[in-house]
């Protein structure tokens, strides 16, 4: 690996973590509005819709070589797209935000380990090192820095569903490593979003009646294109491109730096306060990070 595609997959990497930590803070917004599958349907059909009319030519033109590979794909579309984001916005619907943060935690931990054994990437001492600072700092941001908060922690339903998550992200991750060179990455993007998306409509329906009537409201739309876009369409492409850069374990590191993203968008949007426990965090990501992507 030259480094050259080494900084470009860094660059990726963190350009798609940055637009999702947007997505986290649409996603808690919109938690008591639109019901969570209703959610991910609006989200993966806008970005479908959007994507298509350019995809067009390169299905066509992969169309042999993606019937040839038609179960990987199906199973990255079913794992990234249909049950991972559907099932984060139903953990954020039965847990909060604190569980949320550090059940997602164990997400990087997951690709590493499925890395490892599927891919033969290595755990060096510094990668492992780099994880558990990171996680002590995703620790110190959800619970502000208190031992208290950290102590009197309980587990609930949500939990399960946030650990099930990070295990279809890292299933997710490990596919599109393994994805076959001869099908273009417009191509890849394209069919996983329209195998993925179309499960998530009838679901949608069939999930209406436990939820109370929601409408397609201004902010409604407005999150759902910028869910769809921004989060989806340009951040799976980002994502996508990072993970064939510099392989999965590599990407998933930085995944920690959502909370950071996350909080700083918070301040300048929400005006929420940067605390003392924020700033420690922060420091403690960005030094796992570091560790954990040094060159051996």
């Amino acid at each position: 690996m030259t480094l050259n595609n080494r900084l470009l997959g860094f660059a990726y990497a963190l350009l798609a973590v940055t637009i999702w930590s947007g997505n986290f803070i649409l996603a808690s917004g919109l938690a008591d509005t639109v019901p969570p599958i209703a959610l991910a349907a609006l989200r993966w059909t806008c970005a479908t819709l959007v994507f298509l009319p350019f995809a067009l030519k390169h299905l066509r033109r992969d169309w042999t070589a993606i019937r040839a590979h038609r179960f990987p794909i199906m199973a990255a579309a079913v794992t990234g797209v249909t049950l991972f984001n559907t099932i984060l916005y139903l953990s954020a619907h039965t847990t909060d935000t604190v569980n949320m943060a550090l059940i997602a935690s164990t997400t990087p931990v997951f690709v590493v380990i499925l890395s490892r054994i599927f891919l033969g990437e290595p755990i060096s001492r510094l990668r492992a090192a780099g994880l558990v600072v990171a996680i002590a700092g995703m620790t110190v941001i959800a619970t502000h820095g208190s031992l208290e908060t950290l102590l009197a922690l309980t587990f609930r339903e949500g939990d399960l569903w946030m650990l099930l998550a990070g295990l279809l992200w890292a299933i997710y991750s490990i596919l599109v490593k393994r994805k076959p060179p001869e099908i273009s990455q417009h191509s890849y993007l394209a069919i996983i979003f329209i195998v993925g998306a179309i499960p998530l409509i009838p679901a949608a329906f069939v999930e209406q009646p436990y939820y109370p009537a929601w409408t397609l409201s201004q902010p409604v739309i407005g999150a759902t294109l910028y869910m769809g876009i921004g989060a989806s369409l340009i951040s799976f492409f980002l994502w996508n491109s990072a993970v064939t850069a510099i392989g999965p374990g590599t990407s998933s590191l930085f995944q920690y730096f959502i909370p950071v993203f996350s909080g700083i968008g918070a301040y300048l949007l929400l005006g929420q306060p940067i605390t003392p426990a924020h700033l420690c965090g922060f420091i403690l990501i960005f030094s796992g990070v570091f560790l954990a992507t040094r060159p051996r």
